[in-house]
C-alpha cells in the first residue's frame, strides 16, 4: 500500500511538473539521481526548481530520480543521444560500458583522495566532453564526485586480503579488475540494486561512498565498515546538444554559471559530508548529521593501501589501456597528457 501510494504521489508530481513546463518556452526533461542518495536529490530538486529564476530563462523543468522513471544507470549515455531526457545525472563509471575512454576520469587506485581526484577529473573535463559531443550527442554540464569509494561487508574483514572468494558489489570495469586481482569475484550492480542484494547475500560486500552508503541504509544489512577509498565515483550532469544548441549565447553563459554553482556544492558534500558518515556507520558519539548505526570500523593498514596503488599500475592501467586504445589509438596518450599529469603515472 505504501509503495502505490509512493508511485502515485511521483506520478502526481511528474504530470504536475509537465503541466508547468507546457506553459514555459522551454521545457526540460532531467532524470536525477537514485532517489536513495537523498543527500544528492535534494540538492539535485532544489537546483532544478529554481534554475529559471537563476538563469532568467522561461524554463519548465520535469525532474525526477532516474529510478522513479525507470532508467537504469547504464543506459545513459544512450538515452541521452536518442533525446529521451534533455538533461541526465550520469553514473560514469557505469555508463562508459558504451566507451571505455570516459572511465578514464576516475580509474580504480588512482586518485584516491579528493584532492588528486579534483586535479584528475579537471585534467580530463575538456578531453571528456569533446568526446561527449562527438560520440553521443551531448555536453558536460557538471563533473563531481559522491566521496571516496569504500568498502561494506556482511563478513568478518580484516584485511583486503579477506576479500578473497567474497562476492562484491562492482559498478565500473576497472573495479572489476581491481577486485578479480584480490581475489574476489565482482558482481556489477547499480545502486538501487545493491541493498537487497546485500540483505540475501547475492554479494557480501558493497562499494560505495560514507554519506551514499549511510543514506541508503546498508548499515542494516552489513557489518563491517573498511574506509579503505579505491576511487572517488565520478558523476555527471551531461545535457543533449540539440537542447544546448536551441538556447541562445548568453542564456548558455547563464547555465553554465548555474551548473558551476551545483557542481560546486555536491563537491564540498563529497569533501565535508563523509567523516561524519563514517562517524555515524561505526556509531561514533561525533554522529551528527546521518543516520546512526554499529558497524565494525577495520583499521586501514599502510600495506593495504600500498596494495590498491600497486594494483592500480600493475593491472588496472594495462587492461584499461588495452580496451580503451582498440576503439581509440589515441587513448592512453590523452591520458598521459591530462589525468596522468595531474596526479603523477604515466602508462606505459
Amino acid at each position: 500500500m505504501i509503495r502505490h501510494t509512493l508511485l502515485g504521489l511521483a506520478t502526481a508530481a511528474a504530470l504536475s511538473a509537465g503541466l508547468a513546463s507546457a506553459h514555459a518556452q522551454t521545457s526540460l526533461r532531467v532524470a536525477g539521481n537514485f532517489s536513495q542518495n537523498n543527500k544528492q536529490v535534494d540538492i539535485e530538486r532544489a537546483f532544478f526548481e529554481d534554475l529559471g529564476e537563476k538563469t532568467g530563462i522561461d524554463l519548465g523543468v520535469n525532474y525526477n530520480p532516474m529510478d522513479v522513471v525507470g532508467v537504469k544507470a547504464p543506459d545513459a549515455l544512450r538515452m541521452l543521444k536518442g533525446g529521451s531526457f534533455d538533461v541526465m545525472s550520469v553514473q560514469i563509471g557505469m555508463a562508459s560500458r558504451d566507451d571505455p575512454f570516459f572511465e578514464g576520469i576516475d580509474l580504480i587506485g588512482v586518485a584516491t583522495d579528493m584532492d588528486s581526484l579534483h586535479k584528475a577529473v579537471d585534467a580530463y573535463r575538456e578531453a571528456f566532453d569533446e568526446r561527449l559531443q562527438t560520440k553521443f550527442n551531448a555536453k558536460v554540464l557538471t563533473l563531481w564526485p559522491f566521496g571516496p569509494q569504500v568498502f561494506y561487508c556482511n563478513n568478518p574483514i580484516e584485511t583486503l586480503e579477506d576479500l578473497k572468494g567474497l562476492k562484491v558489489r562492482s559498478f565500473t570495469p576497472s573495479m572489476s579488475a581491481m577486485l578479480q586481482h584480490f581475489g574476489a569475484t565482482p558482481v556489477t550492480l547499480q545502486f538501487s540494486e545493491v541493498y537487497p542484494a546485500l540483505q540475501r547475500g547475492v554479494v557480501s560486500c558493497g562499494v560505495t561512498s560514507p554519506t551514499s552508503g549511510n543514506t541508503g541504509n546498508w548499515p542494516e544489512v552489513t557489518t563491517h565498515f573498511l574506509p579503505l577509498s579505491v576511487s572517488g565515483s565520478v558523476q555527471g550532469h551531461f545535457i543533449n546538444l540539440d537542447t544546448w544548441n536551441s538556447f541562445s549565447a548568453e542564456q548558455q553563459e547563464e547555465l553554465q554559471a548555474a551548473f558551476k554553482t551545483l557542481e560546486d556544492k555536491l563537491w564540498d558534500l563529497a569533501v565535508t559530508s563523509n567523516e561524519d558518515a563514517v562517524a555515524c556507520n561505526t556509531g561514533q558519539d561525533s554522529c551528527s548529521n546521518h543516520k546512526k548505526f554499529d558497524m565494525t570500523l577495520v583499521d586501514i593498514s599502510p600495506e593495504d593501501q600500498a596494495k590498491v596503488k600497486e594494483a592500480a599500475e600493475s593491472v588496472v592501467l594495462p587492461i584499461w589501456r588495452d580496451t580503451c586504445n582498440a576503439v581509440d589509438p589515441e587513448c592512453s596518450a590523452t591520458w598521459n597528457g591530462t589525468v596522468g599529469k595531474a596526479v603523477s603515472l604515466e602508462i606505459q
